[in-house]
């Protein structure tokens, strides 16, 4: 009797292998979400959108883009780990998400909750003056702000956000005492630079282009190297004067921790493949949006790096992440 049982046990074992077994080789075999923790028609948004119309052609099932934008990224979070870890809830968030620390994740590595698959995109910010005041190089910009101790405001999209974690590094490194302004968004900001309401900020170039080509702000350098059309001309941060200041935003994709290697190396293969395509590079080329594709550790390699720069900036600043 206890024979048989055990023959049972082992066959009901064996079942259970061979169907995961099976599941394995032929993942995916249903469609799968990419929640994207940012709202929809955003840029974040438009990213996913066109990365999961590549990855649907070839892992040969539906990519559906689900947003939950909101709570830095924490809601989008919690839909993936609130699913199966099965490789088909994926998540994608910007580097910010994932390497600056908010109070709700402050306790919490994400490193533990989720498993890396690749690096999607690359962005360097663009560092833009007003042209209110008479700054044109990144160097006027430094010698500006030591000879008006105090009297020149950087904008950005919120504290904590990786636009002024840039004003903080770019302060820290040039040795000069400019003030932060945070707003509820880029647009506002953005719109008081041209004002001159405030001097300077890093954001991206889809948000600065527009001001730029009416001469209303000036592009004084990148944050790291870049091969778009109109970035590319710009100097590097990092080579025009502050050797220690770099930094990029990026995107990357995850999956829920405990998801099957055979899922991750299958979404790995394909997002290479995906990000090959050269008519991504020619859409958002204009946006200095770079797609770069990475290998899983890679991916965790950039999220280790990003965070304990952050971390050690937001410590030596003294700055309260909300």
């Amino acid at each position: 009797m206890k024979y048989s049982k055990f023959l049972a046990s082992m066959a009901c074992s064996l079942g259970i292998m061979s169907a995961f077994n099976v599941s394995a080789q032929t993942y995916p075999d249903r469609p799968i979400r990419l929640v994207v923790p940012f709202a929809a028609g955003g840029p974040a948004d438009i990213v996913g959108r066109e990365i999961a119309q590549k990855l649907t052609v070839e892992l040969g099932q539906p990519i559906v883009v689900v947003n939950a934008g909101g709570g830095h990224g924490v809601p989008a979070l919690n839909q993936v780990l609130g699913a199966p870890a099965d490789g088909y809830t994926l998540l994608m968030p910007a580097s910010s998400n994932m390497t600056i620390p908010s109070k709700a994740m402050k306790d919490k590595n994400v490193l533990e909750l989720l498993t890396p698959i690749s690096q999607l995109t690359k962005s360097p910010h663009v560092l833009v003056a007003s042209n209110k005041i008479p700054v044109k190089t990144l160097q006027e910009l430094i010698d500006y702000a030591k000879a008006h101790p105090g009297k020149v405001n950087f904008g950005s999209a919120g504290t904590g956000g990786l636009a002024h974690l840039g004003m903080e590094l770019f302060k820290s490194q040039a040795k000069v005492d400019v003030v932060h302004v945070p707003y509820k968004g880029t647009s506002q900001a953005v719109t008081d630079l041209a004002s001159g309401e405030i001097q300077a900020l890093f954001s991206s170039m889809p948000s600065l282009k527009p001001l730029m080509d009416k001469g209303l702000i000036t592009a004084l350098a990148m944050s790291a190297p870049s091969q778009g059309a109109i970035t590319s001309k710009l100097p590097v941060i990092a080579e025009a004067g502050l050797p220690n200041m770099e930094y990029s935003t990026w995107y990357g994709l995850f999956a829920k921790a405990g998801t099957p290697p055979e899922a991750i190396e299958a979404l790995s293969k394909a997002t290479r493949k995906a990000l090959a395509d050269p008519e991504l590079s020619r859409k958002f080329e204009p946006q200095g949006i770079e797609f770069v594709s990475s290998s899983p550790a890679e991916l965790t390699e950039l999220v280790k790096r990003d965070t304990a720069k952050w971390a050690r900036l937001i410590d030596d600043a003294g700055i309260k992440i909300e």
